[in-house]
């Protein structure tokens, strides 16, 4: 008798978990299961051209599972990194792109992960593609851009004939670009409230740190201004000589400061 019931007892138990068994998928999954990672590869391609970020990130993850140890995986972890960005998640993206390059740092593909690492933090924060309001990349977060950068640099540097390098070279100009302008939309604001030590401050930083950019020539000015309602006479004039100098026709010896139409526009 006592027999009988643990026998029971032990069907349903393997009953409960046969329903649970066939609960716990889905049929994506058995789907999935018996399609060729090539097979997974094409479906997940043809969902990120759609615009299903999403359901392309779990496809690419899946393959990664699928085709372990295979270029096919590498291909689906950064093909995985491009659809996180392009779903807004910087974040996730650049994990997986450091990831990648962990495990793979001899890859075939190293260059383009630090193309896309380079790439998804330039968008992050910079905005490039994104004009909302006129708002100048220069008055935004920086970190994002000098990572940026960096990423770009070691691109150059170690793959001097990628195919992603000119690209990358005319990304880092931009950079240096804006974070020379950053500098001098920071002094440019300190003097427009009559703070003007601290304006000269950062206008000779800009100075220092930056060579052959637009906004040097703003700089320039700013510091002659400046020096002007300090009444360092000699400054202002050793400065405004230099202005004359190395931008004879500068706009701002007769205009002054310009509008707020950004500089960069030209990407």
């Amino acid at each position: 008798m006592f027999r009988g019931k643990l026998s029971a007892v032990a069907i349903l138990a393997i009953a409960a978990s046969a329903l649970l068994a066939g609960c716990s998928s889905t049929p994506d999954d058995d789907r999935s299961a018996r399609q060729s990672p090539n097979r997974i590869y094409a479906e997940a391609r043809d969902e990120l051209a759609a615009g299903q970020f999403d359901r392309a990130i779990s496809l690419f993850e899946r393959l990664e599972g699928r085709a372990a140890g295979t270029p096919l995986a590498q291909q689906a972890q950064l093909e995985r990194a491009y659809a996180q960005w392009k779903a807004n998640d910087q974040a996730s993206a650049l994990a997986t792109i450091d990831r990648f390059m962990k495990l793979h740092p001899a890859s075939p593909a190293l260059d383009y992960a630090l193309y896309l690492k380079g790439i998804v933090n330039f968008n992050d924060n910079l905005g490039i593609f994104g004009f909302i309001a006129q708002q100048d990349l220069a008055e935004r977060d920086q970190k994002a851009a000098k990572e940026s950068f960096e990423a770009f640099k070691e691109l150059v540097t170690r793959f001097p004939d990628s195919r992603y390098t000119p690209d990358a070279r005319a990304r880092m100009t931009y950079i240096v670009n804006s974070l020379a302008q950053y500098e001098v939309h920071v002094a440019r604001y300190y003097y427009s409230r009559g703070a003007y030590v601290a304006a000269i401050n950062r206008a000779q930083a800009a100075l220092a740190d930056y060579r052959e950019v637009p906004a040097l020539e703003e700089a320039l000015f700013i510091l002659v201004r400046s020096y002007d309602a300090l009444g360092m006479a000699q400054l202002r004039d050793d400065t405004k000589r230099v202005l004359e100098k190395n931008y004879p026709k500068s706009d701002y010896l007769t205009r002054g400061f310009r509008t707020n139409q950004p500089w960069w526009k030209f990407w």
